[in-house]
């Protein structure tokens, strides 16, 4: 017989845990976040006064102009790597998320198939055929949901990969072009 009530109860309480996965991994994220803006707010503070110290201390135009080129070098540099950060946090969110919606699937997939081969055993006899090709539906969307996330996957490897090389090129424009700048107005 079936135990609809039990199963409900079930599937209730695997999605209100699945609701607090959820809420914690944001949470979490978003503490992670709000706590390396703050830590960037603080350098760039401290980093401002500094510049203007440093500005303050030049002797001649040249000198200026050459540490206003370190310094460009320097925050460029730096906003690369806080860029780098925010996006590691947001990846490694992100990757906790796909593996819970994965764990879901899965144990949402194992349900109803249960309850199908339940459905199966109480049904009238000739209904066999009409049982098999709902079994054969779910597969092939489970089947297609995994293709799915493994192609989101492989994207997310793609983006990050492109991300990095980004940035390392990005640095390395800028220190060449701060190099030329230097060896431009020394000369």
């Amino acid at each position: 017989m079936f135990t609809t009530n039990e199963q409900f109860s079930k599937f209730s309480l695997g999605g209100v845990e699945t609701a607090l996965r959820f809420a914690q991994i944001s949470l979490d994220s978003t503490e992670k976040l709000v706590k390396f803006n703050l830590e960037v707010s603080k350098q760039s503070l401290e980093d401002n006064i500094k510049v203007a110290q440093d500005l303050a201390g030049a002797k001649d135009p040249q000198e200026a102009v050459a540490r206003i080129n370190k310094l460009a070098t320097e925050s460029v540099e730096q906003a690369v790597t806080n860029s780098r950060n925010v996006y590691e946090i947001v990846t490694q969110a992100q990757g906790e998320l796909a593996k819970l919606a994965e764990e879901n699937l899965g144990t949402l997939n194992k349900s109803l198939i249960n309850v199908i081969e339940d459905i199966a055993k109480n049904a009238p006899a000739g209904s066999e055929v009409t049982v098999n090709a709902v079994k054969t539906s779910v597969a092939a969307a489970a089947a297609a949901i995994n293709s799915f996330t493994k192609a989101a996957q492989q994207v997310n490897e793609f983006a990050e990969t492109s991300v990095k090389a980004a940035s390392s090129a990005t640095a390395d424009a800028v220190k060449a072009t701060t190099k030329r700048a230097s060896n431009t107005s020394a000369s």
